[in-house]
């Protein structure tokens, strides 16, 4: 590779990074052509851009891009591959379930809307985080439940308070 194409490989990331807001770094090292190629397929189902980085491009990318991305350079050795997506959970719900029949790929590090997390024991909280819509869909919920609750309590007990209006109104005083 030529420094001109590792500079326009550096800058391109670079842009890249730029625009993501959720990222992860993750070792495919040892999955074998086929292993890969499905690890691939079920990234792009769910719309997550998996590249296979060289560290050193990835390091200078992340130097050059905003933000701090400092906690991330000490994973940045072996093999490594970037996973770009927009629901903060999703690579890494791709990553457990492949784990179910390999041992690969390890999770090194991840980068979700200014959080960072370092290494592979972060995997089952990085899985457990909730996406935008699922967030916006349990609030609704919450506003909702009280609201459902008074009118509720009122048409049960409608029958009993009509009742009671009315004995009121026929009582002799």
């Amino acid at each position: 590779m030529t420094r001109a194409e590792k500079n326009q490989a550096i800058s391109d990331l670079t842009v890249k990074l730029n625009d993501a807001n959720i990222f992860y770094l993750a070792d495919i090292a040892d999955l074998d052509a086929e292993s890969s190629s499905l690890l691939r397929r079920n990234c792009f189902k769910v719309d997550i851009q998996i590249e296979v980085v060289k560290n050193t491009l990835l390091k200078k990318a992340l130097e050059k891009a905003d933000g701090n991305y400092d906690e991330l350079y000490g994973t940045l050795s072996g093999n490594t591959s970037i996973m770009f997506s927009n629901i903060g959970n999703a690579p890494a719900k791709i990553i457990k379930e492949f784990r179910r029949k390999s041992e690969k790929p390890l999770l090194k590090g991840a980068f979700i809307e200014e959080a960072i997390f370092v290494g592979d024991e972060n995997l089952d909280a990085l899985v457990a985080i909730k996406s935008k819509e699922e967030l916006l869909g349990d609030i609704v919920a919450l506003l909702q439940s009280p609201a459902k609750n008074v009118i509720s309590a009122l048409q049960s007990s409608g029958g009993t308070i009509a009742g009671i209006v009315k004995t009121l109104s026929e009582k002799p005083e």
